[in-house]
């Protein structure tokens, strides 16, 4: 069953869906998870994330195909009923063009921190198992592709792909001060205690930006 609008609608103002569901019915055909994260330029761990969200929901569907050897892998297209969405790239031009058109200007950059800790508050999982658990669930489906390392006092994410990067060549101290503050917001929700101790940010055509959280004991 094709789920309500407004249960669609909140699905896909996640833009990595939005994209995955605008380009499964612009190929038309079942599309292999790794071909749609090089597609996307973003790591198949967390597009399948993505794809199993859209296939609960019944707007993707996965198939699973036989090859003549090892296991069998998962194809994925549009289900019956659902129609292509709009192409998302206007909302990534859109970034784009935010993120150059706001000056780096101090009192401004705290503005924007305090911006995407409101935001990191609002995407925290209520039913996370633990704070490293939840804060990879997030950033894996943000597109961030993290790698998580445990630590004697909390955990650490190396980021192996930066879904934001058009956006940071445009603005990129504005960009990262974003991300700085969602992910000083996420980890704060997740646990009383809990706080962004690091956050050391690399170009994002490379990525491995480093994420270190401290957990009270």
């Amino acid at each position: 069953m094709i789920p309500d609008a407004d249960t669609r609608r909140a699905l896909l103002a996640q833009p990595t869906r939005a994209r995955l569901v605008a380009l499964l019915g612009q190929r038309g055909a079942p599309t292999p998870t790794e071909e749609l994260a090089r597609d996307l330029g973003l790591h198949p761990n967390g597009v399948r994330t993505h794809l199993e969200r859209l296939a609960a929901a019944a707007l993707v569907e996965r198939l699973r195909v036989r090859r003549p050897r090892g296991r069998p892998r998962d194809e994925w297209a549009l289900a019956p009923g659902v129609r292509p969405e709009p192409d998302p790239r206007p909302y990534a031009d859109l970034g784009r063009w935010l993120a150059r058109a706001v000056p780096p200007h101090p009192e401004i950059l705290r503005e924007v921190e305090q911006a995407g800790r409101e935001a990191g508050r609002e995407l925290a999982p209520p039913d996370a198992d633990s704070p490293a658990e939840g804060a990879t669930r997030v950033l894996t489906a943000l597109g961030f592709a993290p790698v998580v390392e445990r630590l004697e006092d909390g955990f650490a994410c190396t980021l192996a792909n930066c879904p934001y990067r058009d956006a940071a060549r445009e603005g990129r101290e504005v960009v990262c001060t974003l991300h700085r503050g969602l992910t000083a917001g996420l980890v704060e929700a997740l646990a009383p205690g809990a706080r962004l101790s690091r956050f050391v940010a690399e170009d994002p055509d490379v990525a491995g930006c480093r994420i270190e959280v401290e957990v009270a004991g």
